[in-house]
């Protein structure tokens, strides 16, 4: 029995990922982001379950993939389409164009976990933009402001760009840190404990904000902030 939990628990990120995209088809972005927060907990676990159980199913790693590409790829894309169909369907946008041009980041995230599945370089760190951080960003980003879109005309076009930009990420060559600690060392570990310490402050500063403006949605925004800070990081740390 014990060999199937991790496929269970990969299962359930895989349903967290289909009610996060039927909630973003229906505009309830609160619910979806919390679906795809869902998801990441359960993509997290399913592989600490096959170390810790020591179970090696060859399917699992393809199961895994598929899960991620639902609740990393396509429940973001989602959430982004509606967000500019809410926001141009009674403007002149051709607002289909924006839906298939939002739809792409999903393939983008689909090559990206087929790369990483077959490339031997990303044991211990990353090599472009992990599909998790991707969603989180746009996520927590359309949750937060679900009618940013509608701000002024040009901000529809500045999103399918910035969606764009997510797609090279992607599938770039350039390198990420994980945050897998081998051991509790600073010297080891100073960029990861360094991104944990900004991760705090940005959660603080989000959380207080909402307080002072008596929104919560404000706090939703930590996600894309800790998401930026996390691309900073990983420019400083090349440096």
């Amino acid at each position: 029995m014990k060999k199937h939990i991790p496929n269970i628990i990969t299962c359930c990120n895989l349903l967290s990922g289909a009610l996060a995209v039927m909630l973003a088809a229906e505009g309830l972005f609160h619910c979806a982001f919390g679906m795809i927060l869902l998801g990441a907990v359960f993509d997290f676990f399913d592989g600490l379950s096959a170390r810790v159980l020591k179970v090696d199913n060859p399917i699992g790693k393809d199961i895994d993939s598929l899960a991620d590409v639902i609740t990393f790829g396509l429940a973001p894309s989602v959430m982004l389409m509606q967000s500019i169909r809410m926001a141009t369907e009674n403007s002149n946008y051709a607002w289909g164009w924006c839906a298939a041009v939002s739809l792409v980041m999903a393939a983008f995230s689909a090559l990206r976990l087929a790369k990483f599945n077959i490339d031997e370089r990303q044991t211990s760190s990353f090599i472009g933009l992990a599909t998790p951080a991707n969603a989180i960003f746009w996520a927590s980003l359309i949750a937060s402001f679900p009618d940013m879109a509608s701000w002024a005309q040009w901000l529809p076009w500045a999103m399918l760009g910035m969606a764009a930009v997510s797609c090279w990420l992607l599938v770039s060559e350039l390198p990420f840190f994980s945050l897998k600690f081998k051991n509790l060392s600073w010297q080891d570990n100073t960029i990861r404990y360094i991104f944990l310490i900004g991760c705090v402050l940005v959660v603080a500063l989000c959380c207080s904000y909402a307080c002072a403006k008596h929104n919560w949605h404000y706090a939703l925004f930590s996600g894309t902030g800790i998401i930026l800070w996390y691309i900073i990081a990983n420019v400083f740390n090349e440096k």
